[in-house]
């Protein structure tokens, strides 16, 4: 008898949240479907279903700047792929999204049966891409790849701080924020900046500025 596939499905629209459900169906009927609206709950839910099959990943959710929350999930769980669903569909946002280890970008534009062809290859190991943007990717860059792999070992606690760290908080705003020490947060900090080859907090946000990204336009049809 086989198991039932398992998806997350991490994105802050409802509506959105909802295609993307009626789209996983197509691939697999009796598949179970974990839904979360922000990075945290992402984080949270991927933590309680290691076994899931497949996470979709809007980038633009609350507690996710930019590129981050993929970098956090595929450092979290390897071993699930990652597809990005965005509405941001410009060259290098997709080749960035690639370069940061997602298996696959789909456009929020696109319909619901090219969602579902996008899902089904994904599944298969295959890496998805909107076929008018494939051909005219190009290679990726080290230096992303490298400064991916350098967030990607931060811990999940390192990982939160960083992202404190880019708001302006201050050590013991973090430590009030996490619920410990000043000294243990004064500890991530001095990890960071050896993962990540910097020497200051300031370098540290700058080189997290790196993952943001502009958020899609919105247009009035």
């Amino acid at each position: 008898m086989a198991f039932a596939q398992k998806f997350i499905v991490a994105d802050d629209h409802p509506l959105f949240r909802a295609a993307l459900n009626q789209a996983l169906r197509q691939v697999s009927p009796q598949a179970e479907i974990v839904e979360a609206d922000t990075m945290e709950a992402t984080t949270e839910v991927v933590t309680r279903h290691p076994d899931a099959d497949l996470i979709l990943l809007d980038l633009h959710m609350p507690g996710a700047h930019g590129f981050s929350g993929l970098i956090q999930l595929r450092g979290q769980m390897p071993d699930i792929p990652v597809t990005v669903v965005s509405g941001s569909e410009e060259v290098n946002v997709v080749r960035r999204a690639i370069d940061y280890g997602a298996s696959g970008f789909i456009p929020k534009s696109a319909s619901l049966d090219t969602i579902a062809e996008a899902i089904g290859e994904v599944l298969k190991g295959e890496v998805w891409l909107p076929p008018e943007l494939a051909g005219v990717m190009g290679d990726g860059n080290e230096e992303d790849t490298r400064f991916a792999e350098a967030i990607a070992s931060l811990t999940p606690q390192q990982f939160r701080v960083l992202n404190m760290l880019t708001e302006g908080l201050l050590n013991k705003q973090i430590a009030y924020e996490l619920n410990v020490s000043e000294a243990t947060i004064k500890a991530h900090v001095t990890a960071i900046l050896r993962k990540l080859g910097v020497h200051s907090r300031t370098q540290a946000v700058i080189a997290a500025q790196k993952l943001e990204i502009e958020p899609p336009k919105v247009t009035d049809n």
